[in-house]
């Protein structure tokens, strides 16, 4: 006489549902996070791009990340590094403007951080200069300041030096400079790869990472005459304030560089950081550092 399914049967049907059941949830889960794990990779102006996780080194973009480049003015990157990396460095030191770094910036109708002859300006604020407005002359300062020699050229090529020895020792084989600014002679060099490196490097150092996330200053700087002044100078980099997360890291452009820009930003604790090289105007390279980031974030 037959009572229905037995309790050993049951327990098998029941077996089979369960297994079926756990296999699809896997499934959707699977497909879910493959669909989460592939984001689309982004098209971008620029020539050449490269991005990487800052915390771990993966690299998790690129574009023609190991052709050389003009860098434009990302060139200051290495000129603050290689300040900051002097021995015993007093960052409240004064340098007293001369003629020449205005002269310069006159000559090469470079970008300014408006400094003036005759005022004392700490090494600190020279870095603000540099790095914020893109001061050529306060480069100029920084490398006749930080370079060796008895003459301001040789002092400047002694700085130029010691910004190409700091390459080498970060084993950034395709780099190379030829000017403590980016304004060279058709030997200032860099890949999206090396100044991405060479940016996270420099983000190690507080004072570097305090000063490229800085949208504005006002710096109080010593006259000629012994009274002071004030000077005001704002980022040229349009992620700060216009960037969830942004915190850095240098414009350039320049004739032959076009557009560039070496950004970073944090999430979450997650640090991205990358460069494009060769983009066509201020507007695209912005553009396509954020989808850069965005889709660093979303690796």
């Amino acid at each position: 006489m037959i009572h229905g399914i037995t309790g050993a049967r049951r327990a098998s049907v029941a077996t089979v549902i369960a297994l079926t059941t756990g296999a699809l949830l896997a499934g959707g889960a699977f497909a879910s996070g493959a669909q989460a794990a592939a984001p689309p990779t982004p098209s971008i102006t620029a020539k050449g791009g490269f991005v990487m996780n800052d915390g771990t080194g993966k690299t998790l973009y690129t574009k023609a990340a190991d052709t050389r480049r003009p860098t434009g003015s990302t060139t200051k990157i290495m000129t603050a590094k290689v300040v900051l990396a002097q021995k015993n460095l007093n960052l409240d030191s004064k340098v007293t403007i001369q003629k020449a770094y205005s002269d310069y910036i006159v000559s090469k109708n470079a970008s300014s951080a408006r400094l003036i002859v005759g005022d004392k300006v700490t090494v600190r604020q020279l870095l603000y200069g540099l790095m914020l407005p893109s001061g050529c002359d306060a480069a100029y300062a920084l490398a006749d300041k930080f370079g060796s020699g008895s003459t301001r050229a040789a002092r400047v090529k002694s700085f130029i030096g010691k910004m190409n020895s700091s390459a080498k020792s970060l084993g950034l084989k395709n780099t190379h400079f030829d000017s403590f600014d980016g304004i060279g002679s058709g030997k200032n060099y860099s890949t999206p790869r090396d100044l991405t490196k060479l940016a996270s490097n420099a983000m190690k150092n507080s004072t570097f990472r305090a000063i490229v996330k800085t949208k504005s200053t006002k710096q109080k700087v010593t006259t000629k005459s012994g009274g002071y002044r004030y000077m005001e100078w704002a980022n040229t980099n349009p992620l700060l304030g216009g960037y969830s997360g942004a915190i850095g890291v240098k414009t350039g452009s320049g004739p032959t560089a076009k557009y560039c820009l070496v950004f970073a930003a944090t999430r979450k604790g997650k640090t991205v950081i990358g460069t494009v090289l060769t983009s066509s105007s201020v507007s695209t390279r912005t553009a396509d550092a954020k989808k850069l980031l965005d889709y660093g974030f979303k690796k």
